[in-house]
């Protein structure tokens, strides 16, 4: 019988570790151990083998997987590096176990972001490709025209990226507030967008993504019900699982 091999990535985001994401930027740095030995990346290993980040040995267990709903302060980063950002996203919330961030969201932002210790289901909802909705309402300084929601809608080119926004459903909510669907998480997008019209956006804040909706105060989390997590999994039946890092820096989940 052949022996069971698994992605050194795949197993350290099943131990609940981190992101594959997250594990790749551990591999490429050098900073996790395979028997002692620093491996490449794409190293396979067995169940026998000793797995270590930074010298603490990293065991992949059977548990019930973690899902949270975070309704995040302005102020906070969405990072798990506690050494470097005092404000991080991690600390805040001081859960009794490792979790991370599914994506992110701007320091001057605040709103809905989902954390968990599950690595494969942060690789669905993270590619860009399959999709998935998040909702924002935004505020900005001066009174929203009727050309604004077009042009925002439509589709703008954000020359510091070299990308034109996918098109998205825009809608006013008064003069100076409306909300918007995206599908996709450039780096601050809705902010650029704003910029290139001419408008700066006073607040900005994630109301939804896919089928989880912000209900919890600022500052407070609570785990996903049976149903959301349910119909989460149902929408993301068909989405690839493995997450294909971006060649730029700048094109970074947004907002």
């Amino acid at each position: 019988m052949a022996e069971k091999l698994t992605r050194l990535n795949k197993y350290l985001s099943e131990a609940g570790y981190c992101s594959r994401r997250a594990a790749d930027k551990l591999i490429e740095d050098r900073r996790v151990t395979i028997n002692g030995t620093v491996p490449e990346m794409g190293t396979k290993v067995a169940e026998q083998d000793v797995v270590a980040v930074d010298g603490e040995i990293i065991k992949r267990k059977d548990v019930k997987r973690t899902y949270l709903a975070f309704n995040k302060p302005i102020g906070i980063v969405c990072t798990t590096d506690t050494k470097v950002e005092k404000d991080n996203i991690i600390d805040f919330i001081n859960y009794h176990k490792r979790i991370f961030p599914i994506g992110r969201l701007d320091k001057p932002s605040e709103g809905l972001i989902l954390l968990t210790d599950d690595g494969d289901i942060v690789n669905k909802i993270l590619r860009a490709s399959n999709n998935h909705e998040k909702e924002y309402v935004v505020t900005v300084d001066k009174p929203i025209s009727q050309t604004f929601i077009k042009r925002m809608s439509g589709g703008i080119f954000i020359e510091e990226l070299g990308k034109t926004t996918k098109k998205c459903k825009v809608k006013r909510i008064n003069s100076h507030t409306f909300s918007i669907i995206l599908t996709q998480g450039l780096n601050r997008q809705i902010r650029r967008m704003c910029e290139y019209l001419n408008y700066d956006v006073q607040t900005l804040k994630r109301t939804r993504i896919m089928n989880i909706k912000l209900d919890v105060p600022v500052g407070k989390h609570r785990e996903l019900t049976t149903q959301e997590f349910n119909d989460l999994s149902k929408l993301l039946e068909d989405s690839t699982k493995t997450y294909q890092p971006k060649t730029s820096n700048k094109a970074r989940q947004e907002s």
